[in-house]
């Protein structure tokens, strides 16, 4: 056991090549990342595992990962976090999120907990589609991205997504979650 997932060994990540532990967890972020992959047409190099977001709220500071950022022409466009459980109330905080890791709204957030997934709009964070099919290719961003006017998320829905991310994924995570990193 390591924190409070259960190692059922180790496995190769699709994107980077790096060995990490094998939990349940890790196997959905695999099969979500083959999915971009091999169904959805998305290279390596266009897709960040991982990356940890600043948040900072209410005096208090942490780093929280998202899942998947997918990134094309120097815009973030799309979001995908995974967690285990109910997708309904993972909804706010990867909309939060979405507003965090970049200047401009990205345009697209998935959430999943790799059985199932809701596609929202980044902006208005209404669900536009369902099921782990309907998570957009390449292609099909690439398409909704021609009409698409850029954004800049504002100071004021910067602050306001940073204390959502804060309350949701910081302050009501579980005491033996490892991967937020509190920044005292």
């Amino acid at each position: 056991m390591n924190d409070h997932h259960l190692i059922l060994g180790q496995l190769e990540d699709v994107l980077t090549g790096r060995i990490v532990d094998d939990t349940h967890d890790e196997r959905y972020r695999q099969k979500i990342a083959r999915l971009l992959l091999e169904t959805k047409g998305y290279d390596r190099s266009e897709i960040r595992s991982g990356q940890p977001v600043k948040v900072t709220a209410g005096g208090k500071s942490a780093l929280v990962p998202v899942t998947f950022i997918v990134q094309w022409d120097d815009h973030m466009v799309m979001v995908l976090q995974y967690g285990p459980g109910s997708l309904i109330t993972r909804h706010r905080p990867a909309l939060a999120l979405a507003k965090l890791v970049a200047s401009d709204q990205v345009p697209v957030v998935v959430v999943t907990n790799g059985e199932e997934a809701d596609i929202l709009d980044g902006a208005t964070g209404r669900l536009t589609a369902s099921g782990l099919d309907q998570i957009p290719s390449k292609a099909q961003l690439v398409d909704r991205l021609k009409h698409h006017l850029w954004a800049p998320v504002s100071n004021l829905h910067a602050q306001m997504a940073a204390r959502i991310v804060m309350a949701f994924e910081v302050d009501d995570r579980c005491p033996c979650d490892g991967t937020i990193c509190r920044l005292e």
